[in-house]
């Protein structure tokens, strides 16, 4: 499966970048940027830096620095680290990105490989909005679109109502999700029902000193926060995206169109409504399985 991540890294991000390279059946095609874990250009370095980490060669592209309509957002320090990366300085990599943006370099590979490419947003998906508006075509070009974000029927994470990546910016998801595309939404719903407590980071650094260690040692910061909200360990929310797009019959998916609400207290809040477009919603998944696949790809690979 050819695979582009869209990405804001982000310890969760780094988590899904290292398990898509790691998997014998991903072949990760590229990694595009945006803001949103932290600003975009840290994002860029950190993508940059983990293609490195995994020995890959394949271009790293910079996107969007802010939401389309709305006012930039200050990163959560708190969660991932003022670098990104939890308590780990700041990455030194020595590639750069390529010339091309986010939007350019999406556009390009669906064009050049139509119906054949995965795309994974797993931050703010103002990258592929822009991408819809550059090429008319990218909705069909691209294979299908299996997103990290939002809640259907689960609570927000950020507000009562709303997920992180679609609070900032539901305008860009309401473009994706009214462009056509097909579309999977693996949000809330499924996303906290997996999770990694310090046992297993642990366990992974042991096994697979040089992927399961970078990832132990970043995770500090981010177990802290998922105490702090009563959660025994950090959910597999990015991670979980990319296996979705392999493993489908993990999951109980709600075929249903959607939309956003773009304004007033429930801002980000996903909705069902009735317009024909493809899309479908996680709601159930086998998260035991889906645990012990990020687990063993991991240590499979070391």
């Amino acid at each position: 499966m050819k695979l582009l991540i869209d990405t804001d890294p982000g310890i969760d991000d780094a988590m899904a970048i290292i398990f898509a390279a790691r998997h014998p059946r991903i072949e990760l095609v590229g990694l595009t940027t945006v803001f949103g874990n932290v600003p975009v250009e840290i994002a860029t370095r950190n993508a940059l830096a983990l293609v490195e980490h995994c020995g890959l060669d394949i271009p790293v592209a910079q996107g969007a620095a802010h939401p389309l309509v709305l006012p930039p957002f200050t990163p959560p320090a708190h969660i991932h680290g003022a670098q990104g990366f939890g308590h780990l300085p700041a990455a030194q990599p020595i590639r750069r990105a390529v010339d091309e943006t986010a939007a350019e370099l999406m556009t390009r590979l669906a064009r050049e490989n139509p119906g054949q490419i995965t795309l994974c947003p797993i931050g703010p998906i103002t990258n592929v909005a822009e991408a819809l508006r550059l090429d008319p075509d990218f909705a069909r070009n691209i294979g299908r679109i299996v997103l990290m974000g939002g809640a259907l029927d689960a609570p927000g994470n950020i507000t009562p109502h709303a997920e992180a990546n679609t609070y900032h910016d539901p305008h860009a998801l309401e473009e994706v999700l009214g462009s056509g595309a097909e579309i999977q939404l693996i949000g809330l719903d499924v996303t906290m029902r997996a999770q990694l407590g310090a046992a297993d980071f642990h366990a992974l650094a042991e096994a697979a000193p040089h992927d399961g260690g970078f990832l132990n040692g970043m995770a500090g910061l981010y177990l802290d926060f998922y105490r702090s909200v009563g959660q025994p360990g950090c959910a597999l929310h990015d991670p979980m995206a990319v296996i979705a797009c392999l493993h489908p019959e993990l999951f109980t998916m709600e075929e249903t169109a959607m939309g956003v609400v773009l304004e007033g207290e429930e801002i980000g809040r996903i909705k069902r409504i009735e317009r024909r477009h493809r899309s479908a919603a996680a709601l159930d998944c086998d998260s035991g399985a889906i645990k012990s696949l990020f687990m063993d790809v991991i240590r499979e690979a070391a």
